[in-house]
């Protein structure tokens, strides 16, 4: 299953690897990724940050809120950058809860107290969870499948499944057992994309424009039983953002007529 969108999904790659990614600094490169992945996964749980905005904050800080953004967003934006932040620097660490714990912990660290004070950063929800039209499951029950999704999934990525897949499908159920008060899904895909980085792919990153069809695909894992749906869109995701990418290259690699 998927043969075919791992062939597309590889024969980009090599070519994004060497006429994208490789032909920038690995802080450049970063830097340019923590930017793009953090106004796109914040604006999808509702922040106003433009990618322009969010670079604003992330070269000068919290001296310089960009014009019309919250106390709150920048916050929760510069919240975001430390979790990636710790992210890339521990690609070392094993696939666990106390990773998972960690990242949410840092991104959340001081937005929490004001949507959920009696809650703790980093630490389980201890009541049911509802969000838009869904009604999670009893949260204990869901909550004690999280070390087992965290070893099957750090056991494929030992057996040699593709990393995408992987990645997809951890993010679907860790999404389905919604483990956290609050940060859930920039959580989700920081740590799908810590199975990506760790595996030398690019980051994936879902787009705001996107947010239908990835909250469509995540919402089928409940109606329909299945993540295929999700596997699907994390591979046109990714093969969308590499082809768009090599044909901005392209088109700002053309000569330019001046006069």
């Amino acid at each position: 299953m998927f043969n075919e969108e791992i062939k597309e999904y590889e024969h980009l790659r090599r070519e994004y690897q060497q006429k994208v990614a490789d032909k920038m600094s690995h802080s450049q490169w970063m830097e340019y990724n923590e930017i793009l992945f953090s106004a796109h996964s914040c604006a999808i749980e509702g922040n106003s940050f433009t990618v322009d905005d969010t670079r604003i904050l992330r070269e000068q800080g919290m001296s310089m809120i960009p014009v019309g953004r919250s106390l709150f967003e920048c916050t929760e934006m510069a919240d975001h950058f430390r979790a990636f932040d710790y992210m890339v620097s521990h690609l070392d660490h094993p696939f666990d809860e106390a990773l998972m714990k960690e990242v949410n912990r840092l991104v959340t660290e001081h937005t929490l107290s004001y949507r959920q004070p009696e809650a703790i950063a980093g630490e389980y929800t201890t009541e049911d969870m509802a969000a838009g039209d869904t009604v999670f499951g009893d949260h204990d029950t869901l909550i004690a499948r999280v070390p087992q999704l965290m070893a099957s999934t750090e056991k494929a990525i030992s057996n040699g499944q593709h990393p995408l897949v992987v990645s997809a499908k951890w993010h679907g159920y860790y999404e389905y057992l919604h483990p956290f008060r609050d940060g859930n899904g920039r959580t989700g895909r920081l740590l799908s994309n810590f199975i990506l980085l760790r595996a030398g792919h690019p980051l994936l990153i879902i787009r705001l424009e996107d947010r239908d069809a990835y909250i469509s695909a995540l919402k089928q894992i409940r109606t329909e039983g299945t993540d295929e749906h999700l596997v699907s869109f994390f591979f046109k995701t990714a093969i969308d953002r590499m082809k768009g990418e090599l044909e901005q290259k392209r088109k700002n690699t053309l000569p330019t007529m001046f006069f």
